[in-house]
């Protein structure tokens, strides 16, 4: 079998090994391919039975000019940059990485919001650059100091990395309010199902953790943060499309939002004019959530055991059956 891997580089930067994809074929990597639709991507893959992904797109156009293709693998949960549909009419098989990064992803959200409220790098920057040794006083602090104990906390899905936010969230004696299509027993150990609006009003902080679907599609605008605290915090590490960005950044300007902790934007990487890049306490991190080593090593275990699945006649995780 031949395996093209098209944007290989964030998956394994070089720390990891192909070596588990290696044992199942001929394997071709490429750092960097295209996020958008290009005829390289076709051209890179050429006569190649499995294509492996993270964010550059398979195409109808692209699956129309290489009729060799049997298998999509994505690097990755989310399988939107494929046209699965007309993967499926054409009987290929597309498949996920489900679980991989639930622990890390729960508390990189849980770390957004710690930053948030004690602003460890801003200090940690001004004691390196003589600032405390300096100072008159044994102590100082640039920005508010903010207790979360006893606080509210509302979670916007429920699912297991909800669930792992919750468990931290929990540990740190904050109330743990939830909302979710879909209750769970788990759930019900952890939080407290509301209403979303029950939700909005009550949370002193509020964490995306929902999928991208047309129903949660920008659930954060100007309606729906009108409903919540003043002073509120919004923590997202899920999808960027939750939000309407222009709508965020005029409440964290306004102050209706004391701030915000973003893993994800609408657009990666982000452009140049995206309203939250001026707007106040707004903490945006390059959509890191995911990358630790040891998440990254389950992506690619898990990958190699999709392709394998599928060599043997009994394929796995298949998001278009």
């Amino acid at each position: 079998m031949k395996i093209v891997i098209l944007d290989g580089y964030t998956e394994n930067p070089g720390d990891l090994s192909w070596a588990p994809l290696e044992a199942l074929g001929e394997v071709t990597v490429y750092d960097r391919t295209s996020y958008v639709d290009a005829p390289i991507i076709a051209e890179r893959l050429g006569d190649a039975e499995i294509a492996v992904i993270n964010k550059t797109p398979i195409t109808k156009a692209t699956i129309d000019v290489c009729p060799n293709l049997k298998l999509i693998a994505v690097l990755a949960t989310g399988y939107n940059v494929v046209d699965y549909n007309y993967a499926k009419e054409k009987g290929i098989p597309v498949v996920n990485v489900p679980t991989y990064g639930t622990q890390i992803v729960g508390q990189y959200a849980v770390g957004l919001l710690l930053e948030i409220c004690s602003h460890y790098g801003h200090h940690a920057q001004t004691v390196a650059e003589g600032k405390w040794q300096n100072n008159v006083d044994w102590c100082y602090w640039d920005y508010p100091m903010i207790e979360l104990y006893g606080k509210t906390a509302g979670i916007i899905g429920l699912g297991r990395i909800g669930c792992a936010t919750a468990k931290i969230l929990n540990s740190m004696d904050m109330k743990v309010l939830a909302y979710d299509a879909y209750e769970s027993e788990a759930g019900k150990k952890l939080a407290e199902y509301v209403d979303l609006d029950t939700l909005l009003a009550q949370s002193d902080v509020i964490f995306l953790h929902c999928p991208l679907f047309p129903s949660t599609e920008g659930i954060i605008n100007k309606e729906t943060i009108a409903r919540m605290k003043d002073g509120v915090i919004l923590i997202n590490n899920s999808r960027g499309q939750l939000v309407v960005e222009q709508d965020l950044a005029d409440a964290l300007n306004s102050g209706k939002v004391y701030a915000a902790g973003l893993d994800v934007v609408s657009t990666e990487p982000i452009q140049a004019d995206n309203p939250l890049l001026g707007a106040k306490n707004c903490f945006i991190t390059p959509h890191i959530s995911w990358a630790a080593q040891a998440s990254r090593q389950r992506i690619m275990d898990i990958t190699a055991n999709n392709i394998k699945a599928f060599l043997d006649g009994n394929p796995v995780n298949v998001v278009n059956k």
